[in-house]
C-alpha cells in the first residue's frame, strides 16, 4: 500500500498562504469575464461572429486542458516521486508563466491588424488559459495534501473563499478606473492587465512560500505505467463522493450562472427596479464573509458534507416559497432582494465549502483503489463545473427567446414576466435540490467509511479491491 509522509499542524501561515493562491489566480483571472469583451471589441474590433467562433473553441480547450492537466501531474509525481512535493513544483513553474502570458495577452495583439492580429489573439489565449490551468489544478489539489480532517478542509476552503472574493474585486477596482480614465483603449488595457498580473503573481509566490504539502502518498513500487490517463474513468464507476460531487459541480454551476445572466431582467422587468442589484451586490458580500467565518466552526461539529446538505435544502426551500410568492401576489423588490440574497448566500456556502468535499473524495479513492490521484480527480471536478457554467449561461440566453421576451420593449406580455420568474427563482430552486438530491443518495462517505479512511491513511488497513 502507499505510505504517508505526513507533517503535523496546520498553521495560520498554511491557511493565508492557501488564501493566497486563489486570490493571486484570480487577479488575472477575474479579468476574462466581462471586461475582456470590450477589448475584444472595442480595442482589437473583432467580429461578433468571428469572436462567436473563436470563444467556443477557446471554451472547448479550458474544458479538456483541466482533467488534462491533472492527470498529467498524476503521472509526472507516480515516475519521479519528486522530493519538492507534487503540487509545488508546478506552482513555482507556472506562476510567472500566467502572468507573462495574461501581459502578453492585452498587449501583444494590438500591434497586429486582421487575420494575423486574430490568429495572434487566438494563441495567446491558449497559451495564457494553458499555463492558468498549470496553476490553477495543483493550488486547488493543494487542500488534499494539506488538510486531514472536516475541521481543516472547512478552515481551508473558507480561506479560499477569502482569497477568491478579493482576487475579483480588485481586478474590477483597477480596470473601471483606468478605462474612465483612458477610455476603450490599448493603454488602458495594458496598464491594468500589467498591475493586475504583477499583483497577482506576488500572491501566487506567497501562496508557494507559506504552504506546504504535509502528507503526500509515496509508493516506492508503483511505477509510472500505474498511473494511466484513463484512470478516471474508473473513478467514475468506483468513488460515489466523486460522482456526487460531480453531479453537485453541474447543478450549482447551472443555478449560479442562469442568476447572473438573468438577474438583471428579473429586478429590472419584473420589479420595476434595476437599481436594487446594486443594494442585493452590497447585501451578498457580507453574508459571504458571515459565512466564511461561521461555516467552519459549524462543520467541525456536525461534519462538513452535512452542514452543506443542510444549507442546500434550505435555500431550494426559501426558492420554492419565494416563486410561490411570486406567483399569487406582488413581492417589492427589497423583500425580493433580502430573500433571494439569503438564499442564495445558503446556497453558496456548499461552493464555498466544496473543495474541503474533494480531498475527502480524493481519500475515498485511494482507499479504495490505491491510487492517490488528486491532480485527475480535481481536474475532472472542474471538468464539471465548466459544463453547468456554459449550460447555465448559454441555455438562459436562449431561454429568453422561449419565453416571448421583447428587447427594448417597454413592458413585456404576462408569459415573459412568468418565464423571467420561473428562470430566476424556479430553476435555481429545482438546480440546487439537485445538489442536495447528490449529496444525500449518492455520497457514501459515512462515519464509519470515514473511520476505514482513518485506518488506512495511519496503515493500519490495505485498500480495497476495485
Amino acid at each position: 500500500m502507499a505510505k504517508t509522509r505526513t507533517q503535523s499542524g496546520l498553521s495560520m501561515k498554511h491557511k493565508i498562504g492557501y488564501a493566497c493562491g486563489d486570490l493571486g489566480g484570480c487577479m488575472t483571472f477575474a479579468l476574462m469575464g466581462s471586461i475582456v469583451t470590450r477589448y475584444y471589441t472595442n480595442v482589437l474590433q473583432v467580429n461578433t461572429v468571428v469572436l462567436a467562433t473563436m470563444l467556443l473553441v477557446w471554451n472547448v480547450w479550458d474544458a479538456v486542458n483541466d482533467p488534462l492537466m491533472g492527470a498529467l501531474m498524476d503521472k509526472v509525481f507516480a515516475k519521479h516521486h519528486g522530493q519538492g512535493g507534487k503540487f509545488r513544483p508546478w506552482l513555482l513553474r507556472s506562476a510567472p508563466c500566467v502572468a507573462i502570458t495574461f501581459i502578453i495577452f492585452f498587449t501583444v495583439p494590438t500591434y497586429f491588424k486582421g487575420v494575423t492580429m486574430l490568429v495572434v489573439l487566438f494563441f495567446c489565449k491558449i497559451l495564457y488559459e494553458g499555463f492558468y490551468t498549470m496553476f490553477n489544478i495543483p493550488m486547488g489539489s493543494m487542500l488534499s495534501a494539506m488538510a486531514d480532517t472536516d475541521g481543516e478542509r472547512a478552515a481551508l476552503s473558507s480561506a479560499r473563499g477569502f482569497g477568491s472574493m478579493i482576487g475579483n474585486i480588485i481586478p474590477m477596482i483597477i480596470m473601471p478606473q483606468l478605462l474612465a480614465k483612458f477610455g476603450d483603449t490599448s493603454k488602458a488595457f495594458g496598464i491594468g492587465a500589467t498591475l493586475c498580473a504583477i499583483v497577482g503573481f506576488v500572491f501566487c509566490m506567497l501562496h508557494y512560500a507559506w504552504t506546504e504539502e504535509r502528507h503526500v502518498s509515496v509508493a516506492p513500487s508503483e511505477s509510472n505505467d500505474s498511473v494511466k490517463l484513463t484512470d478516471i474513468l474508473n473513478v467514475f464507476r468506483v468513488n460515489r463522493p466523486f460522482l456526487a460531487l460531480c453531479i453537485h459541480g453541474i447543478c450549482i454551476c447551472t443555478m449560479q450562472y442562469v442568476s447572473s445572466t438573468l438577474g438583471t431582467y428579473m429586478y429590472g422587468d419584473v420589479l420595476g427596479n434595476i437599481g436594487m442589484m446594486s443594494m442585493a451586490s452590497a447585501v451578498s458580500m457580507p453574508l459571504g464573509i458571515l459565512a466564511l467565518i461561521i461555516t467552519p466552526k459549524i462543520a467541525d461539529k456536525v461534519g462538513l458534507e452535512r452542514m452543506i446538505r443542510i444549507c442546500l435544502l434550505t435555500a431550494s426551500a426559501i426558492y420554492f416559497v419565494l416563486f410561490g410568492a411570486l406567483m399569487v401576489a406582488s413581492v417589492p423588490a427589497i423583500a425580493y432582494m433580502l430573500i433571494s440574497s439569503i438564499a442564495m448566500g445558503l446556497a453558496s456556502v456548499s461552493i464555498y465549502m466544496q473543495w474541503g468535499l474533494v480531498g475527502e473524495a480524493i481519500d475515498y479513492n485511494e482507499m479504495i483503489t490505491g491510487k492517490r490521484t488528486e491532480g485527475s480527480i480535481y481536474g475532472t471536478f472542474n471538468l464539471t463545473r465548466r459544463i453547468g457554467q456554459t449550460v447555465g449561461n448559454s441555455a438562459a440566453v436562449l431561454a429568453l427567446g422561449w419565453i416571448g421576451y421583447q428587447a427594448g420593449a417597454a413592458t413585456q406580455t404576462a408569459g415573459a414576466l412568468t418565464g423571467i420568474k420561473a428562470l430566476v427563482v424556479l430553476i435555481p430552486a429545482i438546480f440546487i435540490l439537485g445538489s442536495w438530491i447528490a449529496f444525500r443518495f449518492v455520497w457514501n462517505i459515512t462515519p464509519d467509511v470515514r473511520a476505514k479512511m482513518a485506518a488506512f491513511k495511519s496503515g493500519k488497513e490495505t485498500p480495497a479491491a476495485e
